[in-house]
């Protein structure tokens, strides 16, 4: 390089220095405060992001991990694993992609705010992210981005689209330069703001801009429904749901609440104990927004609360709009000065415009023509200025309204948009208009809200509407049936053989078979609790589904079920009792659920995420298997769990221990499990103890030639597609071994003689040829789990593998969808199989070649494309045992 460029190399640099610290204080004064709903808006509708801000918790997709290499046994029920919920803060620990799914209010942009003041200004403290510092965040808003039908913009055009004044003075090139080092950070906010039609093109432009600079991390948000199952994990997203606001979060939500609105002393308490005490409450609080509401007019009313969304809603709209001008007497003589309701109507207007047209932005001149025909119906409104005017008071004055950027008009959020424009929609009498649009998820909540709006007729309308479009489309039946049952929340007063004929179509699709259909129906509340069934009678999988339904749901409604599942506990149910303590009364679930799953001979972890909790577990004697989700000390640890009766340990989102010197005190401890404990770095203080079964997934703290010293190692579970290994520096005693994504030297596997268990799915690339022949050599080896990739590198090599009497098949990128199973490759390369096991096959599985497998005993396929007729199932014979799960209805 010559000393010119060298030299236009480092005045580049300089430039770009110069323009990141200019962009650094703009991210981090421009989102570091939050909203701060009905709080007196003359004095300050903000609070410092920072002493607001609450860490949420996100479960990947599904709630439950997929088996791994110690699956169940042909002959054994399927072992359902709690995958752990991951503090949202910290989301790109372990995935550098995600996609984000949470419900209206549940505090997707908030996060977004976080991580890009984080990225910006990263500062020690509880709930920092562990990100390397030097990231830049690029916060890009897609109501914003896809306002008009422009290409979607690319890097060098992000701070322009998104409204950033600082555009101008970016440096030729920065953009790109960013992200060509992997230094950026792309916080992609509400793809379900993007019209439906234009959300194709939204994910290809995400598609390029992964394939044109892999190495940076990725956050895009959306709504749950809209976007499908595996819509970017061909790209290598990790899918994670919101989780609901457990009642701890909800009451350091509600005490912050207080201490940022300097609120009268005695009512931070007053609320603590009321939301508890109301089913309502408790279940409406779980969400961020709500809560904020809830902690607003509990205050505005002096401790009177109304009950109900519907309820809450309005007493927020009429506290917002009509009760803080008035008590701030700033409606000056002469200007204009609009009553609740005129207000309301014109917000209603460009609300339902907006719903119309598929639009979370609308510009000054359509907002202009909106307001000017409605001003036409409503003289003494339209007498008191123009419509320039008009708009101006609502964008100022409303608190509901709100001009993102110069020329454009959006509502404060989204859930006041939907209500109010629901609201216009019931006025209007679109009642064809929102059954015609029920497919879409952008008006799954403004249904729901007109059904609250409107009157017990037009409620018969809509939910007999719903009902007719599920019959008469049977691959929508599920959720038209449903999106009624859920209505039903919001219809105070309904016909009862209408309501009877809605819960008679719900009750179709009871019980539940599977964690996708739990979900929807624990989306529905208390009113699904009733028609859940069992657990005598059901299947496996519908018991597992029925559990899960009622302990998301929670609460105290949800006890008398549970009760009932614990009382005849089994396997496949005991993890989803065990798994959601945190959803109810910490001393009434522990003694009606936690302590009689402790008694018993079925053992599974229980879940504990608070130190009550832990004291529950210490004053009930102590358990074999706990999971310790959160901060606990080590001192806590000590002082509470038993040192002669704990056999497995796992240690979830713990920033409080720094070593694993304690774990020689648990005597009798089998299992161990680390999931984000950045704190332990040395894994050695185990040589020694009596721990055989190590899980590290998606682990990169800890050298792993630190393993070769635990030579009693008998079972070691690196799997996760970030972590590294390198096969030459493990345990030789190992029986069953999990490999992350960049495990490298494969080849050295023929070291590990005893190894019977080996999981490969989650590697990056195929094994060499090289590998595939140390593995070919392990004589001990009966299980294997590999994807479609794999299963293609092996059959190339012309390798067989007789030795594997049980085959585990994963699609390509774990969690999506794949193409049609190689059966023909499997019969190759595993002639002696018993048991096999496919994740997912998709279009194109024909299991014919499979006939050929004489050793063949079992088959289990699991979310097929395809029914069992399509993939010529028939063609094994009535000597194999064919499961699909979910199992289809009839």
């Amino acid at each position: 390089m010559t000393r010119q460029e060298l030299a236009e190399q480092d005045r580049t640099f300089k430039q770009d220095r110069k323009f990141e610290q200019r962009y650094a204080r703009y991210v981090t004064d421009r989102h570091s405060r939050l909203t701060i709903y009905g709080v007196d808006l003359g004095v300050s509708r903000e609070w410092p992001l920072r002493d607001a801000y609450l860490t949420l918790e996100a479960v990947p997709a599904g709630e439950f991990a997929p088996p791994g290499p110690s699956a169940a046994g042909p002959d054994e029920p399927a072992a359902w694993t709690p995958a752990p919920a991951r503090r949202v803060d910290t989301l790109l620990t372990a995935d550098r992609r995600v996609l984000l799914r949470g419900a209206a209010g549940s505090g997707k942009t908030t996060l977004g705010q976080w991580l890009a003041v984080s990225a910006a200004q990263p500062e020690p403290g509880e709930g920092a992210p562990t990100e390397p510092a030097g990231l830049v965040p690029f916060v890009l808003p897609l109501r914003s981005l896809t306002r008009a039908a422009a290409p979607l913009p690319l890097p060098q055009d992000f701070l322009p689209a998104a409204g950033c004044p600082l555009a101008a003075g970016q440096p030729d090139g920065w953009a790109d330069r960013v992200l060509a080092a992997g230094r950026g950070l792309l916080l992609v906010d509400g793809v379900d703001e993007v019209p439906e039609a234009e959300r194709d093109r939204t994910r290809q432009w995400l598609r390029d801009l992964v394939t044109a600079y892999p190495d940076n991390r990725f956050v895009v948000t959306s709504r749950p429904s809209a976007v499908g199952d595996g819509w970017l994990r061909a790209e290598g997203f990790a899918e994670l749901s919101l989780a609901p606001m457990s009642p701890r979060d909800v009451a350091r939500f509600i005490s912050r609440w207080h201490a940022a609105a300097q609120a009268e002393p005695g009512l931070e308490e007053a609320l603590l104990d009321a939301v508890p005490a109301s089913q309502d409450l408790a279940r409406l609080a779980t969400n961020p927004l709500m809560s904020g509401l809830i902690c607003a007019l509990h205050r505005e009313r002096r401790g009177h609360l109304p009950r109900g969304r519907k309820a809450l809603y309005d007493a927020a709209l009429s506290m917002l709009l009509e009760r803080r001008d008035r008590e701030r007497d700033i409606a000056a003589r002469g200007s204009i000065d609009l009553d609740e309701e005129s207000v309301r109507e014109l917000l209603q207007k460009l609300a339902y415009w907006l719903i119309r047209n598929g639009r979370a932005e609308m510009d000054h001149a359509e907002a202009h023509d909106v307001l000017g025909r409605a001003l036409k119906l409503m003289p003494r409104v339209a007498e008191q200025g123009p419509v320039d005017g008009l708009l101006r008071f609502l964008l100022e004055r409303s608190g509901l309204l709100r001009e993102p950027v110069p020329g454009t008009v959006d509502f404060l959020h989204r859930t006041f948009q939907d209500y109010l424009g629901a609201a216009e929609a019931v006025e209007e009498r679109d009642f064809d208009l929102l059954i015609d649009n029920a497919h879409l998820d952008q008006w799954e909540d403004v249904l729901r809200m007109a059904v609250a709006h409107a009157r017990a007729r037009e409620r018969a309308t809509l939910l007999r509407g719903l009902l007719a479009r599920g019959d008469a489309d049977p691959r929508r039946r599920a959720r038209f049936h449903l999106l009624a049952m859920a209505c039903l929340e919001h219809a105070t007063q309904l016909d009862p053989e209408v309501r009877t004929e809605v819960e008679q179509r719900a009750a179709s699709l009871i019980p539940p078979r599977s964690v996708d259909e739990a979900e929807v129906l624990a989306d529905l509340g208390p009113v699904v609790l009733p028609l859940l069934p069992g657990p005598e009678g059901l299947h496996d999988d519908e018991a597992h589904a029925v559990a899960l339904t009622a302990a998301r749901v929670g609460g105290d409604a949800a006890l008398p079920l549970l009760t009932r599942y614990c009382a005849e506990l089994r396997p496949v149910t005991a993890s989803p009792l065990s798994g959601n303590w945190h959803r109810f009364d910490t001393v009434e679930y522990g003694e009606r659920i936690i302590r009689p799953i402790m008694d018993s001979d079925i053992v599974v972890p229980v879940i504990v995420s608070t130190r009550e909790q832990l004291d529950f577990v210490r004053q009930a004697g102590g358990y074999r298997s706990l999971v310790l989700d959160g901060g606990f000390t080590e001192r806590e640890i000590l002082s509470v769990l038993p040192k002669d009766e704990l056999e497995n340990l796992s240690l979830w989102n713990n920033d409080r221990i720094d070593g694993l010197g304690f774990v020689g005190c648990f005597r009798r401890l089998d299992r161990l499990q680390l999931i984000d404990c950045p704190g332990v770095r040395d894994v050695a203080p185990l040589a020694g103890t009596s721990v055989t079964r190590l899980s590290l997934p998606a682990y990169t703290a800890i050298s792993v030639r630190e393993l070769k010293a635990l030579t009693s190692l008998r079972v070691l579970l690196l799997q996760g597609q970030h972590g590294t290994c390198d096969v030459s520096a493990l345990p030789s005693g190992l029986n069953d071994l999990g490999l992350p994504g960049s495990a490298h030297r494969l080849e050295a596997v023929d070291r590990l003689p005893e190894l019977d268990s080996l999981s490969l799915h989650f590697l990056a690339e195929p094994p060499t040829p090289d590998g595939w022949q140390a593995i070919t050599s392990l004589g001990k080896l009966s299980y294997l789990c590999v994807n479609q990739a794999q299963l293609r590198s092996l059959h190339a090599t012309g390798l067989a593998l007789p030795q594997v009497e049980r085959l585990q098949v994963f699609p390509d990128g774990i969690h999506g969808q794949g193409d049609g199973l190689p059966a023909a490759e499997v019969r190759g390369a595993f002639p002696g199989i018993e048991w096999l096991y496919a994740a997912r096959p998709g279009p194109g599985t024909d299991l014919t070649p499979l006939a050929g497998l004489r050793s063949l005993r079992k088959l289990g396929l699991n979310e097929p494309v395809q029914s069992a007729e399509d993939m010529h199932a028939d063609a094994l014979g009535p000597e194999v045992e064919v499961s699909i799960t979910p199992r289809p209805r009839e």
